[in-house]
Order: structure tokens, then C-alpha cells, then sequence
């Protein structure tokens, strides 16, 4: 029994347990919207133990204490009855408490939610696609405009609003350790505003099936203290370095002849796609395919090869490449940090 309790156990947390060094618990708060849906987590836990507990109690009273058969079972007790109407009346009474005072929790920490980015002055749009997510940080200036993929990096300690939106199907992000679930949802603009207290790695996950690759839609949130974040954001504005020996201006060249440019921008170059990720500065990502793979050059040459047998269904074709040129390719992609 004791086996089969702890088999349970593991596998009711599984889905709650730290992910490749980065934090994904619920259980884990590491902002204030995941701490407040924490205590409601564990209230509405305790609360419904303790209701379970009074049910069976009341069950095992009655099965206990049971009447004996009377000579008149259709013979009245008025005592009895006006016992039991007194605990139906108790026990009407204490559900309509306990329905409307976890009507006014929910509200009140609806409210509190609500007020997280109130003063957020990063607003990051954030788009759904099967089965990768598109990254843009709003600026009203275009030339600080910045967009990346399925890696969002924030300032610790500071509010930030997620603008989300979907292309295709409804898909849901959520990023358990600092913020509950929201959809994204075609033609919708749907607003999340969150908080990490701490510097960290935060792992996140499409939390709404959206089709064949469902489970490998996943994101990480880099919380890091704002003069890391704004180096990194300057450095993320810059146009994509330029090779740098032979092998990667070859790589450079392939790419600008091929099927590639129609996908995939890169910043500086005649690359000008939209329909995949932006990939000026894809190799300073920590994975590829929104999260599949870690991000080295043994997986870009894998993906690119084919996708297909990592990924099934995802819109990246199988370009044709020679052992040559997939290394060049590699090569200048590895240059793009």
C-alpha cells in the first residue's frame, strides 16, 4: 500500500518538478501572481480535505449508529425528525458560507493579479505559432523594436505586461513559477502581467492541446537584474556579425540562396522571412525548437537535416544539403550569438 501511495504521489507531482536546471513548479512561487495562486492552491486543498473528512465522518456516524428495525417503519419520530432538519439546516447553512467566502477569495485575488503591472513599463508581445512561440519587445521607437523566439528574458524584481496573441489555433502559455495559465486566442488580444522576485531560469509550456506537436512547445523566462537584462537588449538590437573565415561566409552565401531567406530573417542581411523564427541572434538561445533541443552545433545540424524526425508536423522542410555545405551552414548559424 505504501508503495502504491508514493507511485501516485510522484506521478500527481511529475508535471510540477524542475525541468533541465530550470524552475517549473507551481508549488515553487518566485512572484507575487504565482505566491497568491499558491495560497489559494493550498487553501482550497486544506479546505476540501477537511469537507471530505466531515463527509466520511458523517457516513461512518450513520453506518455505526444505524436503528435497529422498527415494529412501524412508517411510525414518525418527532424528535428525530426535528434532529435531523437542525443538522440539514447546519449543513445548507455552512455550504452557502464556504461558496460565497471562496467567491470573495477568488475575487480578491483576482483584484490582486490584476494590479501586478499596473506601473509595467516593458510590454512584450507575445505570439503563438505551431509549435513556437514569437517574442517582440514593444518600443515606440521601430529601430528598438526587437524580435526573438520561445526565450524571453525580463528584469528581475520589476513588472512586466505579456501582450498574447495566436496566428493559427488557440494555444496557452503558462509559466508556473511566476503566473497562472492564459489562452492565446486567434483575432484576440488576451493581457498577463507577472513579476519575478528573483534572478533565475523559469520554464514555461503550451498548456492547451494545439495540435501533433503540443508537447514540445515549451519556453524559459530569464529573469536577470535590469543592467544584464539592458545589455542584453542592446546586444539583441544589433544587426547579425558578419563571418568570420571562410567556412562561415559559405554558410553565409548558402543561406541567401536558399529556401531559407523565405522562412527566416537575420538582422543586416537580405534575409527577410517571417514565417519562422528571427534568427539574428538565434545561436545565444539556451535551446532550439522551442525547446526540444539544447542549443549547440550538433542540434542545428540535426534540425536542419530533418526536422521531421525530431519534430513530426513542424513547417521546417527538409532542405537539401550536401555534407559540405550543412557544415558551412552550421557554421554560420554558430556565429549568430
Amino acid at each position: 500500500m505504501r508503495r502504491f501511495l508514493t507511485i501516485v504521489c510522484v506521478a500527481a507531482f511529475q508535471g510540477c518538478a524542475p525541468a533541465s536546471g530550470a524552475t517549473q513548479s507551481a508549488l515553487e512561487p518566485m512572484g507575487p501572481a504565482s505566491a497568491e495562486l499558491f495560497r489559494l492552491i493550498w487553501f482550497f486543498t486544506a479546505l476540501s480535505a477537511v469537507i471530505w473528512l466531515a463527509v466520511i465522518g458523517v457516513m461512518i456516524t450513520a453506518l455505526v449508529r444505524r436503528d435497529r428495525a422498527r415494529a412501524d417503519p412508517l411510525a414518525l419520530d418527532a424528535s428525530r425528525e426535528r434532529r435531523a432538519t437542525g443538522w440539514v439546516t447546519v449543513a445548507t447553512g455552512a455550504t452557502a458560507i464556504v461558496l460565497i467566502g471562496l467567491t470573495l477569495l477568488s475575487y480578491f485575488s483576482n483584484r490582486t493579479l490584476a494590479g501586478i503591472g499596473a506601473d509595467a513599463a516593458l510590454t512584450i508581445r507575445i505570439t503563438g505559432h505551431q509549435w513556437w512561440w514569437e517574442i517582440r519587445y514593444e518600443n515606440e521607437q521601430p529601430s528598438r523594436v526587437l524580435t526573438t523566439a520561445n526565450e524571453i528574458h525580463i528584469p528581475s524584481g520589476e513588472p512586466v505586461r505579456l501582450v498574447l496573441a495566436s496566428t493559427d489555433v488557440i494555444h496557452s502559455f503558462w509559466v508556473p513559477s511566476l503566473a497562472g495559465k492564459l489562452d492565446l486566442i486567434p483575432g484576440h488580444e488576451n493581457v498577463l502581467e507577472l513579476r519575478a522576485d528573483k534572478p533565475g531560469v523559469y520554464r514555461g509550456q503550451c498548456a492547451e492541446f494545439c495540435g501533433f506537436q503540443h508537447a514540445h512547445m515549451g519556453i524559459v523566462i530569464i529573469a536577470e537584474p535590469r543592467a544584464e537584462f539592458d545589455a542584453w537588449l542592446e546586444h539583441q538590437l544589433q544587426p547579425a556579425p558578419q563571418p568570420a573565415s571562410g567556412e562561415e561566409q559559405a554558410g553565409h552565401d548558402l543561406f541567401m540562396n536558399r529556401p531559407c531567406v523565405m522562412c527566416h530573417k537575420i538582422g543586416g542581411t537580405t534575409a527577410g522571412g517571417i514565417v519562422g523564427p528571427n534568427l539574428t541572434h538565434v545561436s545565444s538561445r539556451t535551446t532550439l525548437a522551442a525547446g526540444t533541443l539544447p542549443m549547440d552545433e550538433s542540434s542545428l545540424a540535426a534540425w536542419i537535416t530533418d526536422p521531421q524526425s525530431i519534430k513530426p508536423g513542424a513547417h521546417m522542410p527538409v532542405v537539401d544539403l550536401g555534407g559540405d555545405e550543412l557544415r558551412s551552414i552550421v557554421a554560420y548559424l554558430d556565429r549568430l550569438k
